[in-house]
């Protein structure tokens, strides 16, 4: 089989959720799959060097305008010059007129629901919009499509009354690097590295609305006052004038002093702040996964997530589950964590048996065998 996979954003040196995914899925793809051919199909970045060509793994760099002008005009050129048997695109949409048999990872269809114009930045208001116009029209033309949780295949099946067998469910991981570090030395010069306290929280969130900065904030106003503490929220990703003007809105803004900033810290570093921190919070309003619990629960660190969406299912009981809506309920599990030392290592321990039945070499099996059934009926 000739395999395209479209990595647009792969290169670019801030990665999330979307790119992580599609760099794991074809590192472990190279690991477990030496007869087909396969062509990553990215845009020039500056982190070129996250991925290196095999014998059958080709990486092909298309230049090109915003993300839609990409997809929707040089991909299909390097497509039809290509000829592939499968394209997988990797991140919700795809070309629209592309004649390549389609894989598609959807990975949720939050914005399908409703786009609310006076939140989030404009880069992502704008790219929601995109989603909803081109995901109904690529929809017919997927052979198979790939979801992260058995919550969102749910959510794609009653959206779009799709054929029970076109949606197929293949989980996320985390990559094998989290796990509990016990070099003392090592975790002393990420903390120093990053300026962080003896204890803290982390809450790895961003200025998307859906991450529930403004609860997560007023738990930990809550849980100070209550215990008299300066427990210190670290917030990776959030820049300082966007934190300034939440901390407006709440009419707090003294909790600064309680907040502090990382900056973007490069996913190969997280390992060690998972390993430094006293809890993890990722009370968000909706994941259709949610790795971060996962890299969490593999470094040890004990869990709170929403009862809601793919989180609950992706932890399982393995997570303090709260509702994202509610700041005492997410106070009331911070403070036990930090307080109930046999709470903190009952949920240590549960969150490494949950983590561990997660691998990606188990999702680029499974994925291989969906190109495989694409490619036998296409040719049926």
């Amino acid at each position: 089989m000739k395999i395209a996979i479209e990595a647009q954003r792969l290169f670019r040196a801030k990665k999330h959720g979307m790119d992580i995914v599609v760099l794991e899925l074809i590192k472990h793809l190279q690991k477990i799959d030496f007869e087909n051919e396969y062509f990553i199909l990215v845009k020039p970045d500056i982190d070129n060097k996250i991925l290196q060509e095999t014998d059958n793994f080709h990486i092909i760099e298309i230049p090109g305008g915003p993300y839609p002008i990409w997809e929707q005009y040089y991909l299909p050129r390097v497509l039809k010059k290509l000829a592939p048997d499968i394209l997988h695109c990797t991140s919700n949409t795809a070309p629209i007129f592309s004649k390549v048999p389609l894989v598609l990872t959807l990975h949720d269809i939050l914005y399908m629901e409703s786009i609310d114009f006076t939140k989030g930045t404009w880069y992502q208001r704008l790219g929601n919009l995109y989603r909803k116009l081109v995901v109904p029209q690529i929809i017919s033309n997927c052979r198979k499509i790939i979801t992260v949780s058995y919550f969102e295949k749910e959510e794609i099946d009653k959206y779009f009354s799709l054929d029970v067998d076109r949606v197929e469910v293949i989980y996320n991981a985390q990559n094998d690097s989290f796990k509990p570090i016990a070099e003392k030395v090592e975790l002393q010069y990420f903390r120093e590295k990053f300026n962080l306290p003896p204890q803290f929280i982390l809450y790895l969130g961003n200025t998307h609305p859906n991450k529930n900065i403004y609860n997560v904030i007023e738990a930990i106003r809550l849980l100070n006052q209550e215990c008299n503490t300066n427990t210190i929220l670290v917030m990776p990703d959030v820049n300082r004038e966007f934190l300034n003007a939440v901390l407006r809105d709440i009419g707090h803004p003294e909790l600064a002093e309680v907040i502090h900033l990382t900056g973007y810290i490069e996913n190969k570093y997280l390992k060690y702040i998972y390993n430094l921190a006293s809890v993890f919070l990722y009370p968000s309003y909706y994941e259709s996964f949610g790795i971060p619990i996962l890299e969490a629960m593999s470094c040890g660190t004990p869990v709170i997530t929403s009862n809601t969406t793919g989180m609950a299912e992706v932890c399982d009981t393995a997570a303090i589950t709260v509702d994202p809506k509610n700041p005492d309920m997410i106070k009331a599990a911070i403070k036990q964590l930090l307080f109930n030392s046999q709470a903190h290592t009952d949920y240590r321990e549960a969150g490494l048996r949950r983590a561990s039945l997660f691998s990606w070499t188990q999702t680029a099996a499974k994925v291989l065998d969906l190109y495989q059934q694409v490619c036998v009926e296409k040719n049926a």
